[in-house]
């Protein structure tokens, strides 16, 4: 095994493979408990400002929900690499994507929130 070669026991990989599986299973039960809490709590009876609340945490759930997503599937990529290499290669494109994708969701989430005051100061 050179200097840049590791690899990860067998029993340890599937220790986290397991570990993994159940992360994203609990975030899966809490993004479903959720996503019913915000549908139950925003809309129709409320008018303007609910579905604008509304809008506000479908947002907001599905940004957290693409962003743990993208924290499991890199995780999954770490515990399979074969070397320090591929480790530094897979950070710096997690990294950079989730850069990426939080000033998409920032931007996004701006225009939402901006939308949703015009629409609330709107004569009825």
């Amino acid at each position: 095994m050179s200097g840049n070669q590791f690899e990860i026991p067998k029993e340890m990989r599937s220790m986290a493979e397991a570990s993994l599986d159940q992360a994203r299973k609990a975030f899966e039960s809490f993004i479903g408990t959720a996503q019913q809490t915000a549908a139950a709590f925003g809309g129709g009876s409320f008018g303007g400002p609910g579905a604008a609340a509304k809008d506000i945490s479908a947002k907001a759930i599905a940004f957290a929900e693409k962003n743990v997503e993208a924290s499991l599937a890199y995780a999954q990529q770490l515990i399979h690499a074969k070397d320090l290499t591929e480790v530094m290669r897979l950070h710096t494109e997690y990294v950079q994507g989730q850069m990426r994708s939080l000033a998409e969701q920032a931007s996004e989430m701006g225009q939402t929130v901006t939308r949703a005051a015009m629409d609330v100061g709107k004569p009825k």
